[in-house]
């Protein structure tokens, strides 16, 4: 179980209020960098912060308590506006989409409408550790999701499954795109279990062939099977 995974170093303000278990520093923000983000299964995402003023480390906290900007936002949205769905596993890893990383990004919230946005990173949950029994549902085609992180034109930062946003590009994404019809998909795809083209456990044959692939040529040579793979 790996439980943390490193962050881009993403220069953010927190809210005081958070560093004092919201006893006091409300209107008050702290300069901070993101280090690393945590995932505890039924939660929402901790992430751990580097506060340089204070020479600290602070742990922990909900993406709710990071602004872009040392100011309040407008509207200012509730974490469960901000993180659409709880951590799915410990097993966790962030990657950059590069792909979309230019894009325009637009979600649509719980109870503000549609937001726009810059995409930053993904967190993705899985299953770390096999000799754990998996009660949670990260590899499940039809439960999991992708925590895309966004960075909203009010200033706060969202995580968001991609099917609650649009990514839109300058070059390839007609001005009027299509409102998807999609379902959500339930197959685990693979490709060994259930063919029915023989096993290979008879041979040592390097450029081996299948049972259906020596019947159909069956005065084929050695030589003419290692051609065809150069």
């Amino acid at each position: 179980m790996n439980l943390i995974c490193n962050l881009p170093s993403e220069k953010i303000w927190v809210r005081k209020e958070y560093l004092t278990d919201h006893q006091s520093g409300h209107g008050e923000f702290v300069e901070g960098v993101w280090v690393a983000a945590k995932s505890i299964p039924g939660r929402a995402f901790y992430f751990e912060t580097y506060l340089p003023e204070y020479g600290a480390m602070y742990d922990k906290l909900p993406l709710s308590a990071f602004l872009r900007a040392p100011k309040t936002p407008t509207p200012d949205m509730s974490l469960e506006n901000l993180q659409f769905w709880n951590c799915m596993d410990y097993g966790v890893m962030a990657i950059n989409k590069g792909f979309i990383a230019s894009m325009d990004v637009e979600i649509r919230t719980r109870d503000h409408g549609l937001m726009k946005g810059q995409y930053l990173f993904t967190l993705d949950n899985y299953h770390a550790n096999i000799d754990v029994i998996d009660n949670n549902v990260s590899e499940v085609p039809q439960e999991h999701k992708s925590h895309n992180c966004i960075m909203l034109e009010n200033g706060q930062y969202a995580l968001y499954p991609n099917n609650r946003m649009r990514l839109y590009d300058l070059s390839i994404t007609p001005d009027k795109p299509k409102t998807p019809d999609f379902k959500v998909s339930t197959i685990e795809y693979q490709v060994e279990n259930g063919t029915d083209w023989g096993r290979l456990g008879d041979t040592d044959d390097y450029f081996w062939e299948t049972p259906h692939e020596r019947d159909g040529n069956p005065d084929k040579s050695s030589d003419d099977i290692k051609l065809d793979f150069i």
